[in-house]
């Protein structure tokens, strides 16, 4: 039977020896290490076997507290206060694995870290051409067990469909070492959005992804472009509030807070055990920003709960009090989120604060009976689906190298932003 992509995990063919490796910040790229000229391994290569042989050992841990758990817990007796310690000792253990997970990440993979500061690390090529370099090309993804792919048998049309892709991107270098890559490694993914964005399978929904993540990844790392989006994300949410009547100086400062927390990059090791809470699998801008922020959101507004419908629709109710109603759904869901918050004052928490500002105003603009607001929020939705589609498009932008991939990416950035921008001073 076909091989079928479990929800949010890895899109594989088979199961490989090895895992792949993760990074926890935005602005680092994975780089690929050869051996120094006697052959043998440089430090850069045993840390990553190292990490590779800790996530290993890691995931014997969990399951052997799964297993053990299982056993205790099987029959109807209370476990012992010995069972109990036994368990809480090996939780203990598995945290102290996580930080030293952590720990390893900033020393091994972090292009910031003082052991790629020699002239022994060599960048990542921009359009790999052979299947080893298309391997690392990408490795800022935390990947599943491989123990996790058993049982999953690809059926020889699986393969017949990758090899007509491969065909149609003999010209797209880049596209070419990312099918190269889901054929070897697989791609992680967190919600797969084949339809939505265009694609015309799930094979090349995520090749593309892939070369998507790596043209992110680069664009974040000119500090003129990153701060331009900056300021873009900002003066949107200001004019957004404006059009909608209020006042945006809480809003610039909830965002302003939250930009400031993110360019700390100590705290990415405390973001990045959040957001893979919520399956996030990559961090990059797509992941977090356009997949996990923006598309979840419109996602959840399309389908709202059937109380919330039903005040909306309701005939008799004032446009204030369906406002009003509507607002107070979202604070107490909010609420609820926040009080079930590992870190007080981590990502989400910041996220969050933000949101009760901007999750209101969306959601009344395009539940809401106000017809004028309206159009101005269902053109914002229009815009960004639109955004997202074209950025998976090789009619749109190249995907023939990172280079050249990262300015199209910028050019349909702040060609969208000024379609909004204009829409949203536009006078009533």
């Amino acid at each position: 039977m076909r091989a079928q992509p479990r929800p949010g995990g890895t899109l594989r063919r088979r199961r490989l020896p090895s895992s792949a490796l993760s990074t926890a910040s935005v602005s680092s790229l994975m780089t690929v290490v050869p051996e120094n000229q006697t052959g043998q391994m440089l430090p850069q290569q045993l840390g990553m076997m190292g990490m590779e042989a800790l996530e290993t050992a890691t995931g014997y841990w969990e399951d052997a507290l799964a297993a053990y758990r299982a056993d205790v817990t099987g029959g109807a007796a209370v476990p012992s206060r010995e069972e109990a310690e036994f368990c809480q000792q090996l939780q203990r253990l598995l945290d102290a694995a996580c930080r030293l997970q952590a720990e390893c990440e900033q020393m091994f993979l972090f292009y910031e870290s003082a052991l790629y500061r020699s002239s022994s690390a060599t960048p990542v090529p921009t359009a790999p051409s052979s299947r080893g370099r298309a391997r690392n090309a990408f490795s800022d993804c935390s990947v599943d067990s491989f123990h996790s792919a058993e049982g999953e048998v690809a059926d020889l049309s699986d393969f017949d469909e990758l090899a007509e892709l491969s065909d149609a991107a003999s010209q797209l270098p880049l596209y070419q070492s990312a099918l190269e890559l889901y054929e070897t490694d697989g791609i992680p993914f967190r919600t797969l959005r084949t339809a939505r964005v265009g694609c015309g399978s799930d094979v090349e929904f995520l090749a593309r992804l892939h070369c998507v993540r790596l043209g992110y990844q680069c664009l974040l790392l000119e500090p003129a472009a990153r701060a331009w989006l900056v300021d873009a994300g900002r003066q949107l949410l200001h004019d957004l509030l404006l059009r909608a009547d209020r006042h945006p100086k809480d809003i610039v400062a909830a965002y302003d807070a939250l930009v400031e927390y993110l360019s700390q990059p100590d705290v990415w090791p405390t973001v990045k055990l959040e957001l893979q809470a919520r399956n996030v699998k990559c961090f990059t801008f797509y992941d977090i920003v356009l997949d996990y922020i923006i598309l979840d959101a419109f996602d959840d507004l399309e389908s709202p709960p059937s109380t919330v419908v039903a005040v909306m629709q309701n005939r008799w109710l004032t446009s204030s009090f369906k406002e009003s109603a509507l607002n107070t759904a979202i604070w107490s869901v909010m609420k609820a989120k926040r009080q079930s918050l590992k870190f007080a004052n981590g990502f989400k928490s910041h996220f969050y604060t933000l949101a009760e500002h901007m999750i209101p105003v969306l959601a009344w603009g395009l539940l809401g009976p106000d017809k004028q607001f309206g159009a101005v929020c269902h053109h914002l939705k229009d815009q960004v689906s639109g955004y997202v589609q074209d950025i998976f498009n090789s009619d749109c932008v190249r995907y023939t190298t990172v280079e050249e991939l990262t300015e199209d990416l910028l050019r349909l950035t702040k060609a969208r932003y000024e379609t909004v921008s204009q829409r949203l001073q536009e006078d009533e």
